[in-house]
């Protein structure tokens, strides 16, 4: 009788677990609202609703200045790496980001700073808390109360749709085709505060959370909670495990063909944006969204040629596979094959080496849309190594001893075993690697980094 009672008692428990469901939990954080108001205050965002209405008010004086520029400057963003996931798979741990779960999580500064000792030094956290503090009486004047009345009905009507459309089932549906996993007593806390006189908005999602702007005239929310799960799903294919990510890597690294590498690294943008403001939207809406679902040629195209796969994939319930990938490289191959030969598309994921820091800069502005990129001002063997070990477009300056760098690193690439060069005369050269990216070297003398950059092109592959 004993062993039927803990049999039925299994059953319901398994039971009760396979009925569970993602919780998302929607509110306001204000303590959260206050930092992203200040730091749109900053001279470095551009112009946008909080800056205005900072403008104008008597609290734009050199006391407050001074806070914001210190927020500038306040060291919070450290990083650290999970080694052993193939390069890009796996977001950074980020103490920036553990700091806004923090303020999210937490109804008062003190319940914050306590939650948040040894993310960054006390001191910076105290600065930190000092300045969200003397800001919080300043953004209840002049944000959050001229439009609390719409915000916390527009809250209550976001919780009402969320729940009617059954949103955390789309999820689920992330969960199953990326082949992730989700501990569902962990709840996705979904953070919203008001934008005033806006006709767009920002958001973006970290380990258990997602933020975002809600415009005070919005009434239409399919949008935004498409958006919220574009962002969402970058979360769960996060955390597929370390088996899952390095077989699809390697589906890419060992495929035929050669645009293999840069479908890759696209691939994380391109299914978000797919799923999200495609299969998504489409649910909502009852029909496909037929305007631009992403804001960069190469991401919005190609989640919309892999839409049908991607869908089909959904209704049957089968997670991505090798020959889900072998599908989405064909598809990258017969309707995209110049890709691999256009700068715009092979400078957003690159690698630069050049012993003038000023170079990263130059480069960043001729092509700020930037998904990867790694940086170092020293060409040396232990660089160049880095180097090839990251699948990315692979950028060379040489401004400095000349013929012993550039012999360097002719050495250390197999693939430049029979290149010839004259190191006197200023020259760029590019090369396909094995590893199916672009390799540039240039040899510089007495042209700008600027005129360089602008004429790379490549010899169409």
């Amino acid at each position: 009788m004993k062993q039927i009672f803990l049999s039925l008692a299994m059953l319901f428990f398994t039971a009760a677990l396979l009925a569970q469901k993602p919780v998302l939990d929607i509110k306001f954080s204000e303590q959260l609202a206050v930092l992203v108001f200040v730091q749109n205050l900053s001279s470095n965002y551009p112009d946008n609703p909080f800056k205005t209405e900072f403008s104008k008010s008597p609290y734009n004086i050199r006391k407050y200045q001074n806070y914001i520029n210190g927020l500038d400057t306040l060291a919070i963003d450290y990083t650290y790496q999970f080694s052993g996931f193939p390069y890009g798979s796996k977001l950074p741990g980020m103490t920036k980001e553990l700091l806004n779960k923090n303020l999210i999580a937490t109804d008062n500064l003190t319940d914050f700073k306590l939650r948040s000792i040894g993310l960054v030094p006390n001191s910076t956290l105290d600065q930190l808390v000092t300045i969200i503090s003397e800001f919080t009486p300043i953004y209840r004047e002049l944000i959050y109360n001229p439009n609390k009345d719409q915000f916390e009905k527009q809250l209550t009507d976001i919780i009402a749709y969320s729940n009617s459309k059954g949103i955390a089932d789309y999820f689920d549906v992330g969960l199953h085709f990326y082949n992730s996993t989700w501990d569902y007593s962990i709840p996705f806390e979904i953070a919203f505060y008001p934008l005033p006189n806006s006709e767009g908005f920002t958001a973006h999602a970290f380990y258990n959370n997602f933020i975002s702007a809600v415009q005070t005239d919005l009434t239409d929310y399919k949008v935004i909670f498409s958006v919220m799960l574009h962002e969402i799903y970058h979360i769960i294919y996060d955390e597929q495990s370390l088996s899952v990510k390095t077989s699809l890597y390697n589906y890419f690294k060992h495929h035929p063909s050669k645009n293999g590498m840069y479908a890759y690294l696209l691939l994380n943008e391109v299914l978000a944006t797919s799923i999200g403001n495609g299969f998504v939207f489409e649910k909502l809406e009852g029909k496909t969204d037929t305007q631009d679902w992403y804001n960069w040629k190469y991401i919005n195209l190609m989640a919309k040629q892999a839409y049908p796969l991607v869908k089909q994939y959904i209704v049957d319930r089968k997670p991505i596979d090798e020959s889900f990938v072998n599908s989405y490289i064909k598809l990258y191959d017969q309707n995209f094959p110049d890709w691999i030969n256009e700068m715009d598309n092979l400078m957003n994921y690159r690698y630069t080496l050049s012993q003038k820091r000023a170079d990263f800069n130059t480069i960043k502005q001729l092509y700020p849309h930037r998904s990867m990129s790694e940086d170092e001002d020293e060409i040396t063997p232990g660089s160049i190594e880095k180097m090839k070990a990251v699948p990315m477009t692979k950028i060379i300056i040489v401004s400095k001893n000349n013929t012993a760098t550039l012999e360097m690193i002719k050495g250390k690439f197999p693939e430049l075993k029979n290149w010839k060069y004259q190191n006197q005369k200023e020259f760029e050269y590019h090369i396909l690697l094995n590893d199916k990216t672009w390799l540039f070297i240039i040899n510089q003398k007495s042209t700008s980094t600027e005129t360089i950059i602008k004429k790379l092109r490549i010899n169409k592959v």
